[in-house]
C-alpha cells in the first residue's frame, strides 16, 4: 500500500471519525474537516493525532483555500471522502427555503466544491480515489426528508457522472449508501421511532460507523482501480435493489 494524503469531510465525529481513524490506521496522512464543533475537533485530534481543518464545505471559496493549504502542508490530496452532511427535516408543506438550501449546499454542493478543488491535482498524478457518502434514504426516499433525500440521491448521480470523467486518468469515483448507523444523528430519533426502524433491518441492529469505514478502505485501495461509478450499500439488508 502507498501512503497517501486523504481528506475526510465531516471527519471528526460519527461516521467521518471512524473513516478518518481507519485511513490513518492504513498508513495514510489524514486531514479531518469539520465546521461546527471546535471542542469536539480538538478532542478528536488530541486522541487520534489526526489533523483537523475547519472550513465550510458548502462554500466554494473556502474549499479552494483549505485544499490549497493542505496541499502546501502535506502534498497533493489523492484520497477524498465526502462525508459531511446535515439534516433539516420537515414535510414539504412546512419546509422553508433555508431548510432546503442548507441541506442541498452542505450535503450535495460540498461534493462539487471539494471535488473541483482536488480534481486537477488527481488528474496531474493520474491517480485519485473519491468516495461520496450517500444514504439509503437517497435510494428509497423518506417521509419528511425531501431535502435530504434529494441531496443524497444527487450524490449518487454525481458519482456516476464524475466516474466516467475520471476513469481515463486513474481516478475512481464511488459512493457508499449507509443505512441507519448508531451515530448522534440517529440517536436523536425518538426511541419508539428508532425501534420501528430497527425492526425493518433484516440483520436486527443499527450499523456501526466502523462498518462504513471498512467499505471506504476497500474502495480507496490502490488495487481497487477496476471499481468506479458504483454504489456500495451498507444497510443491513434494509433496502436491496
Amino acid at each position: 500500500m502507498t501512503a497517501r494524503v486523504a481528506l475526510v469531510t465531516g471527519g471528526t465525529r460519527g461516521i467521518g471519525r471512524a473513516i478518518s481513524i481507519a485511513l490513518k490506521s492504513a498508513g495514510h496522512k489524514v486531514v479531518a474537516n469539520y465546521f461546527g464543533n471546535d471542542d469536539a475537533a480538538k478532542a478528536f485530534t488530541a486522541e487520534t493525532g489526526i489533523a483537523h481543518a475547519k472550513f465550510d464545505v458548502g462554500n466554494f471559496d473556502a474549499c479552494q483555500k483549505a485544499v490549497a493549504q493542505i496541499v502546501k502542508d502535506l502534498g497533493p490530496i489523492e484520497i477524498l471522502v465526502n462525508n459531511a452532511g446535515i439534516t433539516r427535516d420537515g414535510t414539504l408543506h412546512k419546509m422553508d427555503q433555508e431548510q432546503w438550501q442548507a441541506v442541498i449546499d452542505t450535503n450535495l454542493g460540498s461534493c462539487f466544491n471539494t471535488c473541483r478543488a482536488v480534481i486537477d491535482g488527481m488528474r496531474a498524478k493520474n491517480f485519485g480515489r473519491i468516495v461520496n457518502v450517500g444514504s439509503v434514504n437517497g435510494q428509497m426516499g423518506q417521509y419528511g426528508q425531501v431535502n435530504y433525500a434529494a441531496a443524497k440521491s444527487g450524490i449518487h448521480g454525481f458519482t456516476k457522472a464524475l466516474a466516467q470523467e475520471g476513469a481515463g486518468k486513474g481516478i475512481t469515483v464511488n459512493a457508499i449508501a449507509p443505512g441507519y448507523v448508531d451515530t448522534d444523528m440517529v440517536r436523536a430519533v425518538p426511541a419508539p421511532v428508532l425501534e420501528k426502524i430497527i425492526a425493518r433491518i433484516p440483520v436486527g441492529r443499527l450499523g456501526h460507523a466502523e462498518d462504513i469505514a471498512r467499505g471506504v478502505l476497500f474502495l480507496v485501495a490502490d488495487d481497487a482501480d477496476f471499481i468506479t461509478g458504483s454504489t456500495l450499500s451498507i444497510n443491513g439488508g434494509q433496502h436491496m435493489y
